[in-house]
């Protein structure tokens, strides 16, 4: 069954929403993780959590070592494609949220910037290591 433009830049709105989620997610925390720590916070040590933000910068260093966009840039031009848009051609709220996320540097430069990033995320669970039991 086709898919309606309005109805897939929809999709594509709703993939940016969640791929810019999930960046706050992997960049505060690798700020509240340490802050936290210092400051006492408990939560900063639960399992779930600290397991979640390592599995999510794990999946975008794999990505980049492997010279690969993340799925979710390419969900996201797909749905676009299929309004009938060239992808990240979009209004412009859009448009700057695409701007601050999509930098026209080389992948290499990524997958050295996510490595780095992934090591930091192993030596804070390291230094502030989740506390399994309550």
């Amino acid at each position: 069954m086709p898919v309606s433009p309005s109805m897939a830049v929809f999709f594509a709105d709703v993939i940016l929403a969640v791929h810019g989620v999930i960046i706050a997610f992997n960049v505060l925390g690798l700020v509240l993780i340490p802050w936290g720590a210092w400051r006492g916070w408990k939560w900063v040590r639960r399992p779930f959590w600290r397991l979640a933000h390592l599995v999510a910068l794990s999946i975008v260093a794999l990505q980049a070592l492997l010279g690969r966009a993340c799925f979710l840039t390419l969900w996201q031009d797909h749905w676009l494609g299929l309004a009938g848009l060239q992808p990240r051609h979009q209004p412009l709220i859009q448009g700057w949220i695409n701007h601050l996320l999509f930098w026209p540097l080389p992948i290499a430069f990524f997958a050295t910037l996510y490595v780095l990033v992934w090591g930091y995320v192993l030596w804070l669970w390291y230094q502030v290591p989740p506390r399994w039991h309550r």
